[in-house]
């Protein structure tokens, strides 16, 4: 019987998640499984990997045999690796310490790259959110001058409008005024 580690789709219709299982080539996707490892959710930035590091790494020594996104799912986390360096050990390549130390400064390394991601995409976030304030700001300043524009363009009109009647009004009573006096 061929195992393989694969995902199992869960979730709905353009937002999916997936458990990573271990089981029987012959069965469906979604179908039975021998052992759950963990779960993969690709829909958060970075995607969010929760994985028995142990069991998979069993799994793996094994011979279970991964599956594409499977194998870089692993890889990321650093099952591979782990099944690398023990192989190492037990040709006689390298001592234990050796691997430990290979193991601990790639999880140092990966453990700040992700970190980096992270605070990169909460600044980035930071800076959208400024820009757009920016931008607002520069977008109220506008339609408050043009609203100011308008204001005044109507005080000149309304101005222009009251001259005009009392420009009217002075020129109707001494025409009014001078017949009477002659």
């Amino acid at each position: 019987m061929a195992v393989k580690i694969r995902l199992q789709r869960h979730g709905k219709k353009n937002f999916a998640f997936f458990h990573i299982v271990v089981a029987d080539s012959r069965s469906p996707r979604d179908g039975r499984y021998i052992e759950e490892l963990g779960t993969y959710n690709p829909n958060t930035n970075p995607a969010t990997i929760v994985l028995n590091f142990e069991r998979a790494l069993a799994w793996i020594k094994v011979g279970a045999e991964p599956s594409l996104v499977a194998r870089r799912i692993l890889s990321y986390e650093g099952v591979m690796l782990r099944h690398h360096l023990d192989g190492g050990v037990a040709k006689g390549a390298f001592s234990q310490e050796v691997a430990d130390k290979k193991w601990n400064d790639w999880k140092a390394g990966r453990d700040a790259k992700i970190e980096a991601k992270k605070t990169g995409l909460k600044n980035a976030a930071i800076e959208a959110r400024k820009a757009a304030k920016a931008e607002e700001a520069k977008v109220n300043e506008a339609r408050a001058e043009a609203i100011a524009k308008k204001a005044a363009e109507l005080a000149a009109a309304q101005a222009a409008e009251k001259a005009a009647a009392e420009a009217a009004a002075e020129e109707a009573a001494p025409a009014e005024e001078t017949p009477a006096e002659a």
